[in-house]
């Protein structure tokens, strides 16, 4: 059954920042959305307060910070889409208050990361980066020593997750042990072992690999005291989030000999553009792997990530389904024929939902089908009612006590 939205889709506007993939903007207007923009970089806080005023979509990627003064500048915005893994970029609680949907792809780049992760420890293990440095300068530096093979060494996964398990499949294919720690108990894949504690895998791993989320409980994890828990000669990465690793730390540990090398792709501060100045403190360290928080920019990474927000965006646009919403209650929704669907967002109090029934009941407005979620902090309902009624129904709806967002969708 063809359902539109019954704003028309020429007035719904769509803005995508930080050079997001083509393929969102065409998935877009393929399904009849005429209004989308795409710009190129990041904008400041006050520039993004400007150019959101009437937008209806965002996307964004890992630059672009969504602040509660952005988002109270936002009042037309329905859903924001992180074009990326982490939802770190938004304030989360200031968007559930607004009643505005957050998604993200925490899988389409998985396997570009893991990828990388095994590239990389190769090139340390086998200190390509000393050998293609002085290739560079003309001198042949043909030696063996210090460079082994990944085979029967250990690898430790710091964070299990998405992105750690696929790694732990790769090592494992190229003959590695593989040892892993996270906070949460995980069920291992092939042959890895749990770790009991993290003091414990970094103590026998030759290359330790990092897969956590920015939290409290992760910032600086790796410091001057958790780094003398490393194996002597060990390598470490982190392709996780730049606030994880005290770099001062690492440099010292690497120019004294405590790790062999180290490659790393996120920093507690990066530019805003290309072309911007960037400092670290392992810059000039020849076995030093540095890259620019490219981890997951590989072309088919992109692609699929802006496939699956799109499609995210897209169902909660026109059939209300937030699966996946990091703030929205998650509700997949089938449609009814002959209905027309609205969707509330209210505070999570006790009595809006008997508020919303005795309102339409007293108006004699049929409810179809009802359903409702909710979170800690605010509940979603979707209610199909008697096409006749639906204007009269989404007025009254408006006026219900602690409503944050009504929408007539179709």
């Amino acid at each position: 059954m063809e359902q539109t939205t019954s704003y028309p889709k020429d007035k719904i506007n769509i803005l995508f920042l930080e050079n997001i993939s083509d393929k969102a903007v065409k998935y877009f207007q393929q399904m009849g959305y005429t209004s989308v923009r795409k710009l190129g970089g990041a904008l400041s806080e006050a520039e993004l307060m400007k150019e959101i005023k009437d937008v209806h979509l965002l996307g964004i990627r890992s630059k672009t910070q969504i602040t509660e003064k952005v988002l109270a500048a936002a009042t037309k915005l329905q859903a924001i889409g992180c074009f990326c893994i982490g939802v770190n970029q938004v304030d989360l609680k200031a968007a559930t208050r607004n009643g505005v949907a957050v998604f993200n792809a925490p899988y389409s780049n998985t396997r570009s990361v893991a990828e990388l992760v095994i590239g990389l420890s190769i090139m340390l293990i086998r200190r390509i980066p000393d050998k293609n440095k002085a290739a560079h300068e003309g001198i042949w530096m043909k030696d063996a020593k210090g460079s082994f093979e990944l085979r029967g060494k250990t690898l430790g996964i710091i964070g299990y997750g998405n992105i750690g398990t696929q790694v732990s499949v790769l090592a494992e294919a190229l003959g590695m042990k593989v040892i892993f720690y996270d906070t949460t108990t995980k069920l291992p894949l092939g042959n890895a072992v749990a770790g009991k504690t993290l003091k414990e895998v970094l103590g026998l791993a030759d290359i330790i690999t990092l897969h956590v989320p920015e939290t409290n409980q992760t910032k600086n994890m790796i410091n001057k005291t958790t780094l003398k828990y490393f194996k002597k000669g060990s390598i470490l990465l982190n392709y996780a989030r730049g606030e994880v690793v005290d770099l001062d730390a690492l440099r010292k540990c690497l120019v004294e000999g405590q790790l062999s090398g180290a490659a790393i792709d996120v920093y507690p501060w990066e530019p805003e553009k290309n072309g911007d100045r960037f400092q670290t403190p392992l810059q000039d360290l020849p076995n030093v792997i540095l890259t620019p928080h490219i981890g997951g920019s590989t072309e088919e990474a992109q692609e699929n990530i802006g496939e699956d927000v799109s499609v995210k965006l897209y169902q909660y646009l026109e059939m209300g389904t937030s699966f996946g919403s990091h703030t929205i209650p998650s509700l997949s929704l089938p449609p009814q024929e002959g209905t027309h669907r609205i969707l509330h967002i209210h505070k999570n109090v006790p009595g809006v939902l008997s508020a919303i029934n005795t309102e339409l009941s007293k108006h004699k407005i049929n409810i179809l089908a009802q359903y409702l979620k909710t979170n800690e902090d605010i509940g979603y309902v979707v209610l199909d009612v008697d096409k006749k009624l639906s204007n009269q129904a989404q007025k009254l709806l408006r006026e219900v006590k602690d409503t944050i967002k009504v929408r007539l969708l179709y």
